[in-house]
């Protein structure tokens, strides 16, 4: 790793120190917990897709309070191809939960609905991930926010445009709707409504 490289990389590390001691100061003992906004995707391409997705979001309240939720995006499989095409979608909701319990969260709902762990970009009956938690960034092993693909993949970014276009995605410091219009959309076969 170049000097410089390692230099960027130590910075960006202090710094989401820095913002998550902020965050968790200020989710002290005896304090009320503050909603957080965040942002999630979901994607299905097993069994009853649309089932899926609509139990996901059924599962999701009441520690996920649901402000928005985009169309459903039929797209083709990213990475692996030998696979059915996914439904793909994301909501906008407020939480009090930390970004590390959310994660917990989110994965209890995806074990609930029938997923199993099979390999990196593979076929899966329901995904939810963490895409921003209000303009937190935070690098770790299994927590990365924001979600470090989701400016390369038009069936993240198409469904969150859908539903808030002006929202600053904190790495890029872009609007989602730029992101958006910085990549290709071919893989998206058509927009539904759940």
């Amino acid at each position: 790793m170049s000097r410089c490289a390692a230099h960027c990389w130590k910075t960006q590390r202090l710094l989401n120190t820095a913002c998550i001691l902020r965050y968790n100061k200020r989710m002290g003992e005896g304090k009320e917990r503050e909603l957080h906004t965040i942002y999630l995707a979901l994607g299905s391409n097993l069994g009853e897709r649309h089932e899926h997705l609509r139990e996901a979001l059924k599962r999701l309240p009441p520690k996920v309070e649901l402000h928005k939720v985009s169309s459903v995006y039929e797209t083709a499989p990213a990475g692996y191809q030998d696979q059915p095409d996914f439904l793909n979608m994301t909501c906008q909701g407020a939480t009090q939960l930390s970004p590390r319990a959310l994660l917990r969260y989110v994965k209890e709902i995806e074990r609930a609905i029938g997923r199993q762990v099979t390999f990196r970009n593979g076929p899966r009956v329901i995904d939810i991930d963490i895409l921003l938690y209000d303009q937190l960034c935070i690098q770790e092993n299994d927590l990365v926010i924001p979600h470090p693909r989701m400016a390369e993949r038009a069936f993240v970014l198409a469904p969150l445009a859908e539903i808030a276009p002006d929202v600053v995605e904190p790495m890029h410091h872009q609007a989602i709707r730029e992101l958006l219009h910085q990549i290709s959309t071919q893989s998206i076969k058509a927009r539904i409504n759940l």
